[in-house]
């Protein structure tokens, strides 16, 4: 059973017995339909048609106040009341904060600060303090670090929401036994209208319901969704909904068939404001019934796929875990074997699984992220998410709107010609002087005109001309005249509108206008196919193309109208267009040469998307359009999103569909938007980037706000991400190739020597000091050549990494021990000390050295350098290295003296370790490359 059917039948059981329950039921199911079914996600992602809107767009007035039972002078309180209970407040749903205690989870839950907890938990019940004190740390300062830091972050977005009105003027019925005038108790206005009384009040948003009738002004933002029952003058920015940067005319009349709910006239949605203008409204949808409603809960309530960040840590992570596992068994059963103890064989089995466990990597991660949110704040990008960063860095397909990102978000005049497109100036002077004696609400367009202040100075206005008589604009004539007097001695009505409706009212073309005038020509057909061609070539170049005309009256006539707008003469036209940045090009070629495409995905129309992509150097052969995304699958699209570069047209659906498909074909894709109608893409992006002037549903949706709305600051936070990722893989790098050519020694070790080469103690102290050394990571300089390009997350390359450099240390370990072994004769168990003191230096200083040679692609040291920092780190647990086994601590960790004959032995190893690395990293870039 459907749910209206679900609705009727309730509705009928419980007013079966009364005469008219037929037409109550009606109106009822029809109210529960528009206001609680409301537009479902899919709708609402799409943009596209319900019937039940395009019905209520279909009524006349009379007909769309029944349908949500609604009175021509507005509700009751009571009516208020009663429907508030049934359909809640008027709010839309936001992604609300996690509990701490959820979020400090989040933090934690990880596959490393896992299985580093069931070491500990091991250690813990082994006896083993010292493990399980030093593992515990590592996983503590991690999950800290990562909790405040996003905690910071979180609340720095709060603070940055815009603040929106919170409260509408909303027009109620009094009931028959209410007083007729003065406020009443909820401070309601109570007018008279036609011998009915109605009351008008300030209430909070929250607070309306379908049914209400509102009153909307101009700056208003609108409340609900809403049929409009009055209206005059009335525009509507869209942008939020659209990406559309003109207003649009909204009027009361019926609407005709069309494609998506936006291009209705007279509705009008939660999320847009008005321009100028004015109208009463009736509420038909509320809260998350609303379309802007809709969206939110899409964004809100659906999971986030794992991003490219996410996945590649997880691979890396799952990776060494998996290579842990399979070697930790081999370890035990070794030494079991060889040694006999087998409790001292799992205790070292135990050390070298902690030692093959990346336990700063959390630690690294998080810090080195959280030294990239802080840099980037200081360039204007406010970091949500930490993982984003990386995102940023990886990001090799950036799509992105069109309004007040490629373009300024602000109209201004871009031609003036006459009427066969030669630049005409004196079609300007007439354009300057409507807008000037305009009055009322000027409109963007005039604003644009008005912006020529120097004509002002030009035409003497206050000395040469004097206003006489103004007629309106309106929706049907679409066209507004100003009557001005020339010096006393002639009138001259100056006409401005739409192309055709101003064409309507001419009979003649001025040809060869100029400062002295020109002569006038009938306008026949020839020259009106001319015009045509001139403003169908204008309209294709992305411009709104507004005509201008005069006729001279003689200076006796007083009073004007509608009447006098014929025998026009057509001067020519004003064309305006949303300029391009001057920083928009130039971001563009950044973009490109750091190897980022940039996509455009503009709910405008394709002649303006194509006009501006031309004029910033975007490609825009091949435009694809909303209508076309629509009719493709999923298979079809994702080929389609590759070979074109600016969609235009599109919905919100549209928008997501095109970034999925994206991130399906292996991108690694960023998605910049700031209106209602971008909210879905954000959320589907491995990276979602909102500005701070944008609306809070896609601030929610975002990872990434930035300060200024600019490409230029978007490309100096790509390079931030990647010097960050690069630092984290430096980590991974040296740990997995140091921890695998460590395996492979103790393997050998065990496998050849009477005793342990190394005791469980002093493997996770050397691996807590290599840990140490490494905390200076997320201050390393990082090399021009490696952040020209995005870096990707590639297992694969971790694991043929590892492969290629891990037993570069094992064979130098291997010498370690013949040098102990044969040189210093440590070889019996009564001299394992020895044995072991001497490993354990050469293991430390050959895993601390390992960053600085693995850390760039060139000659470490003298090509580049490590940031001081790192250096300090490096020479500090180098010398504790070398200092510990001959200080008082060294009988605490099972250490003895080392011979002073050993020293040059030490030097010689560290060189030849160095040598042979570089070597093998020559190899290896020439075959595999570097990131």
């Amino acid at each position: 059973m459907s749910f209206i059917d679900r609705v009727l039948k309730n509705l009928f059981s419980g007013f079966l017995n009364r005469r008219h329950a037929n037409r109550h039921f009606r109106r009822q199911a029809l109210l529960e339909t528009l206001s609680r079914t409301g537009p479902d996600d899919e709708q609402a992602a799409s943009g596209r048609v319900s019937r039940d809107m395009q019905r209520i767009a279909s009524d006349d007035v009379t007909a769309a106040l029944a349908r949500m039972s609604s009175h021509e002078m507005g509700l009751t309180n009571a009516e208020a009341d009663e429907r508030r209970s049934r359909f809640g407040p008027n709010e839309v749903e936001h992604e609300k904060p996690l509990p701490w205690q959820l979020h400090l989870w989040y933090c934690y839950k990880n596959p490393f600060n896992l299985l580093l907890s069931l070491l500990a938990g091991v250690s813990f019940l082994t006896g083993d303090m010292e493990a399980t004190v030093v593992i515990g740390m590592m996983v503590m300062l991690s999950t800290v670090i990562r909790f405040v830091q996003e905690g910071r972050s979180s609340r720095a977005a709060e603070h940055l929401k815009a603040m929106v009105s919170n409260t509408a003027t909303v027009i109620r019925r009094p009931a028959p036994d209410e007083s007729a005038a003065g406020p009443d108790e909820s401070g309601f206005r109570s007018r008279v209208q036609g011998g009915r009384a109605r009351a008008l009040a300030e209430l909070p948003i929250r607070d309306l319901v379908p049914g209400d009738h509102v009153v909307l002004s101009a700056g208003d933002m609108i409340p609900a969704d809403c049929r409009l029952l009055a209206a005059k003058d009335l525009f509507v920015s869209q942008a939020a909904m659209t990406g559309e940067s003109l207003p649009v005319e909204k009027f009361v009349g019926i609407a005709q068939p069309f494609e998506t709910v936006f291009e209705a006239p007279n509705l009008v949605f939660m999320g847009t404001n008005v321009i100028s203008g004015s109208a009463t409204a009736l509420v038909i949808a509320t809260g998350n019934r609303s379309y802007f409603g809709a969206l939110s809960s899409r964004v809100t309530a659906a999971d986030r796929t794992p991003t490219a960040f996410q996945a590649g840590v997880n691979s890396v992570s799952w990776l060494l875990i998996r290579f842990a596992l399979a070697m930790v068994p081999v370890v035990l059963l070794i030494n079991g074997f060889t040694k006999g103890d087998w409790v001292e064989a799992s205790l070292f089995a135990l050390s070298v699984a902690v030692g093959l466990t990346p336990e700063m990597l959390p630690m690294i991660v998080t810090s080195t992220l959280a030294k990239g949110a802080v840099v980037m704040s200081r360039k204007k990008v406010i970091v949500k998410r930490l993982d984003a960063i990386q995102n940023f860095g990886a990001m090799d397909v950036l799509c992105t709107d069109k309004t007040g990102t490629l373009t300024q978000d602000r109209i201004a005049l871009e031609r003036h010609t006459d009427a066969f497109g030669t630049p005409s100036d004196d079609v300007l002077r007439h354009a300057y002087l409507n807008s000037y004696y305009q009055t009322g609400l000027k409109n963007l367009l005039d604003h644009a005109v008005l912006e020529h202040v120097e004509l002002n100075r030009e035409l003497r206005v206050a000395q040469d001309y004097r206003k006489v008589d103004e007629i309106p604009f309106d929706f049907e004539r679409r066209r507004m005249s100003v009557v001005v007097s020339e010096r006393e001695t002639h009138h001259e009505l100056i006409c401005k509108g739409a192309v055709e409706e101003v064409l309507s009212v001419c009979d003649s073309i001025r040809i060869e206008a100029g400062q002295g005038g020109g002569r006038q020509a009938p306008l026949d057909e020839a020259l009106l196919a001319q015009v045509h061609e001139v403003t169908r070539d204008l309209n294709q170049q992305g411009l709104r193309v507004v005509a201008v005309a005069m006729k001279e009256l003689p200076a006796s006539q007083t009073a004007y109208s509608v009447a006098d707008e014929t025998g026009l003469t057509l001067v020519g036209y004003i064309a305006f267009l949303d300029p391009p940045k001057e920083s928009t090009a130039p971001a563009l070629r950044a973009l490109a040469e750091h190897g980022v495409r940039v996509k455009v995905l503009t709910g405008d129309s394709e002649l303006i998307a194509a006009h501006v992509c031309g004029r910033v150097g975007l490609a825009h052969d091949g435009l694809l359009l909303g209508p076309q995304v629509e009719r493709m699958n999923d298979a079809v699209l994702s080929e389609a999103v590759e070979f074109h570069q600016v969609f235009a047209r599109l919905t919100p659906r549209d928008k997501e569909r095109i970034v999925r498909a994206l991130r399906g074909n292996g991108h690694v894709v960023g998605f910049m938007g700031d209106g209602i109608n971008d909210a879905p893409a954000l959320r589907a992006a491995d990276i979602g980037i909102s500005v701070d002037s944008g609306v809070d549903i896609a601030k929610e949706a975002a990872d990434i706000i930035l300060l200024e709305k600019s490409l230029m600051v978007l490309e100096k936070g790509v390079i931030e991400g990647r010097k960050t990722f690069s630092n984290m893989l430096k980590y991974i790098r040296m740990t997995a190739s140091s921890n695998f050519g460590n395996v492979f020694s103790v393997l050998v070790g065990s496998a050849f020597l009477p005793f342990l080469p190394m005791l469980p103690l002093q493997l996770l102290v050397q691996n807590l000091l290599y840990d140490i050394s490494q905390i200076a990571i997320p201050f390393d300089n990082v090399d021009k050549e490696l952040v020209e390009k995005p870096l990707r997350w590639n297992p694969g390359d971790i694991g043929r990494f590892m492969l290629f450099f891990g037993p570069i240390s094992s064979v130098f370990d291997i010498m370690t021990y013949a040098l102990m072994w044969f040189v210093f004769s440590a070889n019996t168990v009564a001299d394992q000390s020895l044995f072991q003191s001497g490993w354990f230096v050469v293991g430390l200083l050959t895993q601390t050295l390992i960053v600085h040679m693995i850390r760039t692609p060139k000659l470490p040291f003298i090509q580049s350098r490590a940031a001081w920092p790192l250096m300090a780190m490096t020479v500090l647990i180098m010398s504790i290295g070398v200092v510990l086994p001959m200080s008082p601590l060294a009988d605490s960790f099972n250490l003895q003296a080392l011979p002073l004959g050993y020293f040059p032995w030490l030097v010689v190893i560290l060189m030849g370790y160095a040598a042979l690395t570089t070597a093998m990293k020559t190899i290896y870039i020439r075959k595999f490359g570097w990131q």
